[in-house]
């Protein structure tokens, strides 16, 4: 029997349902893989593509959001800090840790940022900003 030939009888070769469950497990791996890729490079376009602002801002709020930790893995941190413009709306934004750890909630500043994304916070004193 020639090693590559295809099977012939009824116990020949991997079951049906092996091979099944491989191609859609395949499938979702890497359709996983495509979005993840099409998200990231659409919220990047999108951000790329929103004007840089500069707006009067104060610090109303900061939070992390921690994932991982157990067992053997290391825990990973997200930050995010919510400002409130002049006008009453709101933004929450991630930031980098080193940039978390420099804001103070109820400081108020000028904040820059594009989309989605935090740019620069200068903070200012209440003489300032009155």
């Amino acid at each position: 029997m020639d090693f590559f030939s295809t099977p012939r009888g009824l116990l020949d070769g991997p079951p049906p349902f092996f091979i099944f469950f491989f191609v859609l497990i395949l499938v979702l791996i890497v359709g996983t893989v495509l979005y993840g890729i099409f998200y990231s490079v659409s919220v990047w376009s999108a951000n790329n593509a929103s004007e840089r602002l500069t707006v009067p801002c104060r610090v109303v709020a900061k939070r992390t959001q921690v994932s991982g930790g157990s067992g053997d893995s290391s825990a990973f941190t997200k930050y995010f800090a919510t400002f409130e413009f002049e006008d009453g709306g709101r933004v929450e934004l991630p930031l980098k840790g080193p940039q978390y750890g420099l804001l103070v909630e109820g400081d108020f500043g000028e904040l820059t940022y594009q989309g989605t994304r935090f740019i620069d916070f200068v903070r200012m004193r209440k003489e300032e900003h009155s």
